[in-house]
């Protein structure tokens, strides 16, 4: 080879080196000042969790969850709901919290459209979403404030825990972790999470009246307020035209609570919490079995 090419070459050979020599060094420096520290407790609380990524706790994802409580003090540690007691107490443990009750609960759908054979007041065609439907008038149902059906809370629910069943949700109370992605889906607000431990529920959430709600739906409540009335432990309550009930005064009063109110309901819409959620899970596990 022509020795002056061949001190081009080399020439060529050791500027390409010095270039990325100094990119590199570039690099290293750059990489060691902005580097971002990473918190190992962060890393821990994050492997404590389900990663579920259900989004329940309020934050982006199981990570997002265990940035907030290892970093904000005013995040408590039992906000995991798949997780449940044992990783609420894990979760304490590591960041030094101290460890709040956790009460277990499961999404309801207050709404008795099926047994009350509400009728539709017209037929919807569009979007397979409850969320356009209720933007048409509404949605379909006589009863402004009964369950579309159109499986939106189901779709978004990460444990399959909800099966639609005649066009309504069923939620099967053995799959249900209370994340409340359901809750946040449903456009007429009808599914609200409640304790495992209560005693009475009223699943209807209209607003009418007696009249409006006879004409429409055969069992809704229609705001006579009986069970108001009836309660000994004063906790149940007539707010916004709904009925709602503080389960801890229930729970606390004892039994002869929940049979007074239910005593006295003329459309027997305040029933035994309890009773319906058996029947959702054997209808959940029937319909596998069918599948």
């Amino acid at each position: 080879m022509d020795p002056a090419l061949l001190k081009i070459a080399l020439g060529g050979v050791v500027l390409l080196g010095c270039i990325g020599l100094f990119f590199g060094i570039g690099l290293a420096i750059a990489a060691n000042k902005f580097a971002v520290e990473v918190n190992p407790l962060i890393e821990e609380v994050t492997e404590s969790l389900p990663m579920a990524q259900c989004g329940g706790c309020g934050y982006p994802g199981c990570e997002g969850y265990a940035i907030a409580v290892v970093t904000d003090p005013d995040v408590p540690p039992n906000l995991c709901f798949p997780g449940k007691e044992p990783v609420a107490n894990l979760v304490a443990e590591l960041t030094g919290k101290k460890m709040a009750a956790v009460e277990d609960q499961m999404a309801v759908v207050r709404c008795s459209r099926v047994e009350g054979r509400v009728s539709h007041k017209h037929e919807y065609i569009g979007f397979s979403s409850c969320t356009a439907a209720n933007l048409g008038f509404g949605g379909p149902s006589k009863c402004q404030y009964a369950c579309i059906g159109l499986g939106e809370c189901a779709d978004v629910c990460p444990f399959d825990a909800i099966e639609m069943v005649e066009n309504f949700p069923v939620i099967n109370p053995d799959k249900c972790v209370s994340c409340g992605q359901c809750v946040k889906a449903c456009p007429k607000a009808i599914i609200e999470l409640q304790t495992l431990k209560a005693r009475v529920w009223v699943p209807c959430s209209t607003k009418d009246l007696g009249k409006v709600v006879k004409s429409v739906c055969k069992v809704g409540c229609i705001g006579c307020k009986m069970c108001v009335k009836a309660c000994p432990a004063d906790a149940i309550a007539y707010e916004d035209n709904k009925v709602q009930i503080d389960h801890k005064k229930c729970i606390d009063y004892g039994p002869s609570c929940e049979e007074a109110c239910m005593a006295k309901c003329p459309r027997d819409i305040v029933k035994a919490y309890g009773e319906k959620q058996v029947i959702a899970r054997d209808q959940s596990a029937g319909l596998k079995m069918a599948g």
